[in-house]
């Protein structure tokens, strides 16, 4: 039910150290949509958060279908979307702030302290839950950034088609389109360079379509590799004959209910 309102283990070991830039929380002004399988569920065993690709509606994988499947999948969860600054959702809701050329160049300290503002208001409404935040494409950056920045913030992250080694990824959509506009530069965060502050008890499952064309399987494998260094087991699986549209293939559901089968008990 719907309710409104390619790794180096030198470069690794620096990020561990590395101080991160600052995520201060800001306004809250995102639009977020909630969605439960049972409308008397009054106190949820798990949050998950979606956060969704770049593009305009249409044009990327269906955020909100994918919350209400999970919602109705897995038992005493919560789903939640939240609208990245500058997106629109297919019914014409929209976040504040600035939308970016989408070429890399939204993956900025101020948007993820957005992003972190507003899941963290939520949290605070459910304080006994497990919390999995699930990215799709671009989102899936911004959720890599954010569980390297606030290693407390998640038990578990869902990677989709992550752009995680961004210099590289920018290099290949550059060289792929044509377009000097992925050659720019840039202030987005890297989620390969935040991954030596990942939580070594974080659950973790990275997805990826082995014909992505856009994100292609090396940028989520060297991500995997960098955690690997750290000790973190990720359930990572390479979809056979699968694109960048994998947010609604029953692959990326099913590592969400085994995630989320694998929490911890909270107090």
């Amino acid at each position: 039910m719907r309710f409104s309102p390619l790794i180096l283990a030198a470069l690794l070991a620096g990020c561990a150290t590395a101080p991160p830039p600052s995520l201060e929380p800001q306004d809250a002004d995102l639009h977020f949509e909630v969605f439960v399988g049972d409308v008397r569920l009054a106190q949820p065993r798990t949050l998950v958060f979606v956060i969704h690709d770049d593009g305009d509606p249409g044009a990327r994988s269906d955020e909100a279908a994918f919350a209400q499947a999970a919602a109705r999948a897995i038992p005493d969860t919560m789903s939640i979307t939240v609208l990245r600054p500058g997106f629109q959702d297919a019914k014409g809701n929209a976040s504040s702030g600035e939308h970016g050329t989408g070429k890399g160049d939204n993956f900025t300290a101020d948007r993820l302290a957005r992003v972190y503002a507003r899941i963290e208001s939520m949290k605070r409404r459910a304080p006994h839950a497990n919390v999995i935040l699930v990215g799709d494409g671009g989102g899936a950056a911004l959720v890599a950034d954010l569980a390297g920045l606030h290693p407390d913030m998640a038990q578990a992250i869902l990677l989709v088609g992550c752009p995680c080694a961004l210099p590289e990824w920018r290099s290949h959509m550059a060289e792929r389109t044509g377009d000097a506009g992925w050659a720019a530069v840039v202030s987005s965060l890297d989620p390969l360079k935040f991954a030596g502050g990942v939580s070594t008890a974080l659950r973790v499952a990275v997805l990826v379509g082995a014909d992505d064309a856009i994100t292609p399987v090396a940028l989520s494998r060297a991500y995997v590799e960098a955690l690997t260094l750290r000790g973190i087991g990720t359930d990572y699986r390479i979809v056979p004959a699968r694109g960048h549209d994998l947010l609604g293939d029953p692959e990326t559901m099913s590592a969400l209910t085994r995630l989320a089968a694998n929490m911890p008990e909270k107090p």
